[in-house]
């Protein structure tokens, strides 16, 4: 079930990525070294340390040799890793999209929120 949640998950992120006016699948990409430098800094509030540290750990799982389930077996063994992908990349592609609206709303760059005129 969880999977199923984690493919429904990545879909809305796709579709979000495809919607016309929504910044799109490169510059999400792109902005993913400044959001994390901003977290990091503390000046993003929309994404906690800990959300960026289950992003890390993510990764680290998904490149590691060992696996909670091992590769052996085989269907098995590479859904898990198929599974924590698709929550990683549903994840930074909408935490990528909001904090690419944030900078886009002048929050990011200046610290303050332009005021229209």
């Amino acid at each position: 079930m969880a999977k199923v949640a984690r493919a429904a998950q990545t879909w809305r992120a796709y579709r979000e990525v495809t919607k016309p006016g929504s910044p799109g699948l490169g510059t999400r990409l792109r902005a993913l070294p400044r959001m994390i430098g901003a977290v990091m800094n503390g000046r993003y509030s929309g994404m906690t340390k800990g959300k960026l540290a289950m992003m890390g750990l993510g990764v680290l799982y998904i490149i590691s040799p060992i696996d909670l389930v091992p590769d052996f077996l085989v269907l098995v063994g590479v859904a898990d890793d198929f599974g924590v992908f698709l929550w990683l990349m549903g994840s930074l592609l909408g935490e990528g999209g909001r904090y690419v609206d944030w900078e886009r709303e002048g929050i990011g760059r200046e610290g303050i929120r332009s005021v229209p005129s």
